[in-house]
């Protein structure tokens, strides 16, 4: 036998027992490492299914939100995953955690604007203070309802001008909603000559309210005087109405009310001011 078979056959009697110290060494740790990899990621699929199926029976929790609450369950699971395949090769996995932490902290005050609006989007999406559809006014901002995502809410201006107004200016403000309600109240004024018979105004209110169909019967509407003014008796005519409707039967209303004051001869005065010129004294 040459110098260079002995040589080759050393190298792979060498190469050999490499192996073998490795399969002895780590064998048992690969192996459960892929069991761990295997059944994290079947319990990872399975919790994220549960966790939809779960919220899903909830009512008012948005399609988005559930979805997206079912995918932290499942990136959670394969984290957990993950550290515990490490764990089997020996790494330390109590440093890996503190590295993440503190980088999860670093990316979190970077970026505290978006989280932020995405904790307000959540939040807004699990508790549906309002939906698509419905006019609101919040952050600053009013229109209708087009689209709420994790981050944004799509609002459309009365002159449909596209707002996109971030979730925490909405959720962490106060919030109206005009279409939460399915009637809405309303109050008009209008003015009365100091000379004209206030009663005779009462009454063509009421006929004005009565003569309108959408406007409901119950809760009654009420006519008052609501101020004795500089320049007029300010009548008030205090009316209901489906909210779908609502612009509608004021603007009817109000032309009604004007309409009405004519016809019956009453008076809607302009601003006026008595001015009393005092003659200077002789003397």
């Amino acid at each position: 036998m040459d110098v260079a078979s002995l040589l080759d056959r050393n190298g792979l009697d060498r190469t050999i027992q490499a192996i073998i110290e490795i399969l002895t060494t780590y064998g048992l740790s690969v192996l459960g490492a892929t069991a761990i990899l295997i059944l994290g990621w079947v319990a990872a699929g399975w919790l994220s299914h549960m966790t939809a199926r779960s919220l899903g029976r909830i009512g008012r929790i948005d399609d988005m939100l559930r979805g997206f609450l079912a995918s932290m369950v499942r990136y959670f699971v394969i984290a957990l995953t993950i550290i515990a395949v490490l764990s089997q090769f020996g790494v330390q996995t109590t440093s890996l955690v503190a590295v993440l932490g503190a980088a999860g902290l670093a990316i979190g005050l970077a970026l505290q604007g978006t989280l932020a609006s995405l904790a307000g989007g959540a939040m807004l999406l699990l508790f549906r203070p309002f939906k698509a559809g419905d006019f609101i006014e919040g952050g600053g901002h009013m229109g209708t309802v087009k689209a709420l995502t994790l981050f944004t809410t799509e609002l459309a201006t009365p002159d449909n001008v596209r707002i996109v107004v971030p979730n925490a200016d909405l959720w962490g403000k106060a919030i109206k909603n005009y279409s939460a309600n399915p009637t809405r109240r309303m109050d008009i004024v209008i003015g009365l000559s100091y000379a004209d018979d206030i009663d005779a105004a009462l009454a063509v209110c009421r006929e004005v309210a009565a003569a309108d169909t959408r406007i409901l019967a119950d809760p009654a509407p009420q006519a008052f005087v609501a101020e004795l003014a500089d320049s007029s008796v300010n009548i008030g005519l205090r009316i209901w109405c489906d909210a779908a409707v609502y612009w509608d039967v004021r603007w009817d209303a109000t032309k009604a009310l004007k309409q009405a004051f004519d016809r019956s001869g009453l008076t809607i005065p302009f601003p006026q001011r008595d001015v009393h010129i005092i003659p200077p004294q002789e003397g």
